[in-house]
């Protein structure tokens, strides 16, 4: 196995003289046919011979405790095969690699808690059974409002500690330009397309889960953890994946009792959550209250800087918002202070959703930028330049590669920005503004490995356990094991989402990308040297381009150099001491256009353009569309996206997309996406940075920079609804 940890900058031999030319082109996905067809098998789809159906049973109210459990009227349904409450193994809610949830116990955490499962000869008749087990319960605090908690102001979860450096007081008090805003941000869910689903089923022993799952190793290790057996003894299956953002990183209970149940009535189960159930079952992303504190000199140079936060989990949850993580590095200023405190709350699990901190942290920091530069009267793009850090500013670490400015330059170029005074542009009833933002979102490398296999009839197969969620894993894959072997796109197989192939990193995290492939590319490093051997070359004299292989004057083809025989490389990646020395993220600017109703107050975003530096960018076609789809999600954010919660029931007053409004076709207008380029060595192997979680960071931000400078109303209180803008419109 070709390992490599990243302790140095490194770019691979192969991708130095490569020549087929296909990183960084914009190729449609090679696994779009199968999609558009409906060849692709999702995690509902297929029926196993005795196939049985599930449903789940939730708590009926929000807090307290189960006191007893009546199955009767249930269990006497013809059709019913069990009803399956009491289990010992029966989570009460998420799980995943780090955090267990809390199993056999009467506690309720929240409403809709699954407390049993019923399964049926069919899905009909197991919803109407559960919809007949009484669940009896006592009372218990009812803390459904987040606002109204108190405050744990050393809270001893989450995986980022306070950054308390210097005097914030002192730099306050000193300082020439003082700004003190307090932000909000509602509950989010991450409403994947693709329910939460698996079919399962148990077979001599070992068991099959087929499930949509983003992170399918982990999730093997959790289920093993959680049912008392062997992880060799469980093979989860996720070829196709509709859609995670990050709800679907943990083990739901879904698949738990599911899995259970198989075992309970000896036949293959599935269980899909409707989609009311899934804002129960599925952690959102955390109700926030940020304060953000800049003190800055006369010119607009920051002393110090201050983002600190509360974020809500309920008693079983592990995870804590990182709120200020995108903000850390973002701008220069000696004393820096960033916590997040912690409120507990009667409510559904809060955990990653895309771009977890970044993504309703930015809000908040870029927001205040805004209103920095304009009390300072600077144009908002200009207080950023004047405060570009040469070094991260927490700890003095080299940026790897960091082409933010840039980004500034070429995305105001591009937009052709002009900063315009507040509420002084007008078209009939309508106000014309515009604002931008800084986006970032911190890179990493996880431990990955791919094998990557080159057959006698010339063709690759790279083989790994990554999923594809929608993101293009399968396109980037084959385009960058054709670009090492030297083979067309067609020449190359790609197998992923199965447990029983090498481990990798998964879908999430913006890690996959840059993980899975560096793997892939160590894999191709492997076969190459293996080459090298058999031309009586050194690898790095090696030229592959369309099936052959060239060496000085000789070319050879890859079908006589197998001989027969295929040649097998695998590679294995992980984070190292250059992970460590340097510090590492993608970054971007955001640019935005709105038009708000100087009568109705309706917000249209007329023009959206981003510019980004993500390392290599593999390619530009699937990249794009990733950002896009983050911009997307931050127009929603800042104009509609909120989860309501009743404070008297703890019971999600939307919880479908009846009334959990995301942004659709009508709100959005076309994006344009841009990259500043540059390879970054020091992140993994393939020099590509995180790019799926970036698009959202600050796009939000930008929205609401734009709607104040359209009207002079500064909304605070996210998202902007008509209700918050209405009372101070200028008059017509």
């Amino acid at each position: 196995m070709n390992k490599m940890m990243m302790d140095e900058p490194f770019r691979p031999v192969g991708l130095t003289h490569a020549q087929q030319g296909l990183l960084g082109r914009p190729l449609a996905r090679i696994d779009g046919p199968a999609k558009v067809t409906g060849s692709a098998t999702y995690a509902y789809e297929g029926t196993p011979d005795g196939i049985t159906y599930a449903a789940i049973v939730g708590t009926p109210v929000g807090s307290g405790r189960v006191t007893a459990i009546d199955a009767t009227a249930a269990e006497a349904m013809s059709g019913v095969l069990a009803v399956v409450h009491g289990d010992p193994r029966m989570p009460a809610g998420e799980a995943n690699s780090r955090a267990m949830p809390s199993m056999a116990t009467d506690r309720i955490f929240h409403a809709g808690q699954p407390v049993a499962i019923v399964v049926a000869e069919s899905l009909l008749v197991a919803q109407e059974a559960a919809a007949l087990v009484r669940v009896s319960t006592e009372p218990g605090e009812d803390r459904f409002d987040p606002r109204a908690q108190p405050v744990d102001r050393k809270p001893a979860i989450g995986f980022l500690p306070p950054v308390r450096k210097g005097d914030l007081d002192a730099a306050l008090a000193a300082a020439a330009v003082v700004l003190d805003r307090t932000y909000t941000t509602p509950i989010h869910f991450p409403a994947a397309l693709e329910p939460h689903a698996s079919t399962v089923w148990w077979d001599e022993g070992r068991l099959t889960v087929r499930s949509s799952n983003q992170v399918i190793g982990a999730a093997r290790t959790t289920i093993a953890q959680v049912l008392g057996i062997d992880p060799h003894n469980v093979r989860v299956l996720a070829p196709y994946v509709g859609g995670g953002f990050g709800g679907k990183t943990g083990v739901g209970p879904e698949v738990i009792l599911a899995a259970i149940a198989a075992e309970r009535v000896g036949r293959p189960v599935k269980i899909a959550l409707p989609r009311r159930q899934t804002a129960y079952m599925v952690h959102h992303r955390s109700d926030t209250v940020q304060r953000l504190r800049i003190a800055c000199d006369a010119d607009g140079h920051i002393s110090a800087m201050a983002h600190e936060s509360i974020a809500a989990q309920n008693d079983d949850g592990e995870f804590l918002e990182p709120v200020p993580f995108g903000t850390m590095p973002l701008y220069a200023g000696e004393t820096r202070w960033f916590t997040t405190d912690l409120v507990r709350v009667d409510l559904p699990a809060t955990g990653a959703v895309r771009a977890p901190g970044e993504a309703v942290g930015t809000f908040g920091v870029e927001c205040a930028m805004d209103e920095l530069a304009e009390q300072l009267r600077l144009d908002p793009v200009e207080l950023r330049k004047r405060n570009e850090p040469e070094t991260d500013p927490l700890n003095g670490k080299p940026f790897s590669t960091r082409r933010l400015l840039d980004c500034y330059d070429e995305g105001m170029r591009r937009f052709g920005w002009a900063p315009q005074p507040v509420a002084s542009v007008r078209e009939g009833e309508w106000l014309i503004g515009t604002g931008m933002a800084a986006a970032l979102r911190g890179n990493f490398t996880v431990n990955a490995e791919a094998r990557v296999t080159l057959a006698a009839d010339g063709r690759a197969v790279v083989e790994t356990d990554m999923t594809d969620i929608g993101t293009g894993t399968y396109t980037i894959l084959a385009q960058t094991v054709g670009e090492m072997l030297g083979l067309p796109l067609t020449s190359v197989e790609v197998r992923i989402g199965d447990t029983d192939l090498p481990p990798s990193a998964g879908s999430g995290g913006s890690f996959g990308a840059g993980s899975a492939c560096a793997a892939a590319i160590l894999a191709c490093e492997d076969i190459l040297a293996e080459l090298a051997l058999r031309m009586n070359a050194a690898p790095d004299e090696l030229r592959l381009k369309d099936g052959c292989v060239s060496v000085g004057g000789r070319q050879v083809s890859l079908l006589d150099l197998v001989r027969g025989k295929a040649i097998v490389g695998n590679g294995k990646t992980g984070p190292g001491a250059e992970s460590r020395r340097t510090s590492q993220a993608s970054h971007g600017a955001h640019f935005c256009e709105v038009a708000v109703n100087a009568v109705t107050g309706e917000v249209r975003v007329r023009r959206m353009l981003g510019v980004f530096d993500v390392g290599r960018v593999i390619n530009r076609k699937t990249a794009a569309s990733q950002l896009i789809g983050g911009i997307v999600w931050g127009i929603a954010y800042a104009l509609c996206e909120e989860a309501a919660v009743d404070p008297r029931s703890g019971r999600f007053v939307n919880p479908d997309f009846g009334e959990y409004h995301v942004a659709t076709h009508a709100d959005v207008p076309n994006i344009d996406v841009h990259f500043i380029e540059q390879i970054d060595d020091s992140a993994n192997p393939a020099g590509a940075k995180g790019v799926g979680e970036l698009g959202i960071s600050g796009a939000g931000a930008a929205v609401a920079n734009a709607v104040y400078n359209a009207t002079g109303v500064r909304v605070r209180d996210f998202p902007i609804t008509l209700d918050k803008l209405l009372d101070g419109l200028p008059a017509s």
